[in-house]
């Protein structure tokens, strides 16, 4: 007796079709499953023994042998447990035939027979079959709903499912108006309107996410780095359909969602601890996982107390900061995970946290100041555009009541901006200042001849490092944008050099 259901496996951000073929055989009772599985799909035997006992169905004493094909493929995680369940029903002759045909189907068991959720539903629906409709458990149902032109249909428990297959009740597929579930999940709990005063510290964020340039800022404990932080989300330009579903499929895959939230549809943003791994940080695992950088994608990464973070982790940040996205290689598996995302780190000047605060004495001395800036190291400084001072509020910005500006009149500037932008590189592979490459930076930033005497005065007399040239041309470029203005005039570039501090040698 053989039986074949179709499932589906998530490597990378993409799912792939698996067969799940089950043949009953005679001889004594034993239940084997091939095909590279993982731990969790070769204890699936009790589950599934459970779960069709507790359904009110007969299990088959006879030698049972499970093969998930492509068999040179890792299988992992418990959704396969519905779809090997149903592959013993349909070898004993307990659903009618060929009507495991037109379906993917996916699902945990729990004992009872309960179809609990799955990691991975919305990339496994999107890369659904056009003729192929799903099968996933009802708290899923929502996440796979989101994919147009695909029917979904969500079950409770695998007697609903078994049913339904042999067609004694009707389920309607599950509907999601895309569009009002986007509204519902856009709005921001945070805005900019609740920070007083910093409004150097704002503008700087406002070009940061014009450009999307990666910034960092240094000020003493209790200035606002973590507030401003967590609202430069609300400025950034709305996401995208195709962003948001970039976004959810990697939330999906982590098993991030939950029935409440099934989509994303504001910018993420991930605040690691400082004690986190390389691994956690950019993924990795004996079978890889994405790490935060991807967690971030399309959105904010904010690393707190920068030079508390570990060399290696901080270290592996230069080449997806680069190329938009991490290459993962293990020995059975490399997988790529996107990971565009915009930097914000921010740090003490000093050990001590006060050596530019007016109100308390620092005690550190400089080869301790210097040892502290030094665990960031030069590779990674130069992908940070934009330094920015964080200084203490004093008392009169504190108990005033005159709020900022709204995110919404700032996020209306940096759209205007983005779309320069856009506009500007059609024709390149990239789409904001901060991707500009070293051969396009004559072509696209033109400058005033006062702007190009003060570039070249900074660089001869203030101590601006040559590496961070570029940096401020394309930080020029994005102030230019802001001002509408084509050629970058001698103020945009003085502004992009107050950007600068840690190539001042301000510490030193």
């Amino acid at each position: 007796m053989l039986a074949k259901v179709f499932s589906a496996s998530v490597t990378g951000v993409d799912a792939g079709i698996v067969d799940v073929e089950v043949y009953i055989s005679g001889g004594l009772p034993a239940f084997s499953v091939v095909g590279l599985p993982d731990t969790a799909i070769r204890e699936s035997r009790d589950r599934i023994k459970a779960a069709i006992r507790n359904s009110g169905y007969k299990f088959p004493d006879k030698k049972i042998t499970v093969n998930l094909a492509p068999a040179d493929v890792r299988k992992e995680g418990a959704g396969f447990d519905l779809p090997i369940a149903l592959g013993i029903m349909a070898a004993c002759g307990d659903i009618k035939e060929n009507r495991l045909d037109d379906f993917i189907i996916c699902g945990e068991l729990s004992l009872n027979g309960d179809l609990k959720s799955i990691k991975g539903a919305l990339p496994i629906t999107m890369g659904l079959p056009a003729d192929k409709s799903v099968i996933i458990p009802k708290t899923n149902a929502r996440e796979a709903a989101v994919v147009e032109n695909k029917k979904v249909y969500g079950c409770s428990n695998l007697k609903e499912v078994m049913e339904y297959l042999n067609e004694n009740i009707d389920l309607n597929p599950k509907k999601i108006n895309v569009d009002r579930l986007y509204s519902e999940h856009s709005s921001y709990a945070v805005d900019f309107h609740d920070v007083k005063g910093q409004e150097h510290v704002k503008r700087g964020l406002e070009i940061a996410a014009s450009g999307g340039h990666n910034i960092l800022m240094i000020g003493p404990p209790g200035s606002g780095k973590s507030m401003l932080a967590k609202r430069i989300p609300t400025i950034i330009s709305e996401m995208t359909l195709k962003e948001s579903l970039e976004t959810t499929k990697i939330h999906s895959i982590a098993g991030y969602l939950s029935p409440k939230k099934c989509f994303i549809s504001t910018r993420p943003f991930r605040s690691p601890h400082h004690t986190i791994s390389d691994a956690a940080l950019v993924g990795g695992g004996t079978w890889p996982v994405p790490g935060e950088i991807s967690l971030a994608h399309n959105g904010v990464l904010f690393l707190d107390e920068l030079p508390e973070f570990k060399k290696n982790a901080l270290e592996v940040l230069r080449q997806p900061l680069e190329d938009g996205e991490i290459t993962i290689s293990r020995v059975e598996k490399t997988l790529t995970y996107p990971s565009k995302f915009m930097l914000v780190a921010a740090m003490n000047p000093c050990p001590c946290g006060y050596f530019t605060d007016p109100k308390k004495d620092c005690h550190c001395t400089p080869n301790q100041i210097q040892r502290y800036l030094s665990k960031v190291s030069g590779p990674l400084l130069d992908r940070i555009d934009i330094h920015l001072d964080v200084p203490r509020l004093n008392y009169e910005d504190l108990s005033g009541k005159r709020c900022g500006e709204t995110s919404e009149k700032i996020r209306q500037r940096v759209n205007t901006a983005r779309q320069i932008q856009i506009k500007r590189f059609e024709s390149e592979r990239f789409t904001f200042n901060s991707h500009l490459e070293s051969s396009l930076l004559e072509k696209y930033c033109v400058l005033e001849k006062d702007a190009e005497n003060i570039l070249k005065t900074a660089i001869l007399e203030l101590g601006i490092s040559a590496r961070a040239y570029d940096k401020i041309l394309k930080v020029s470029r994005t102030i230019a944008d802001l001002d509408n203005k084509d050629i970058i005039g001698a103020h945009h570039v003085s502004e992009a050099i107050g950007y600068r501090n840690l190539d001042r040698n301000l510490w030193a």
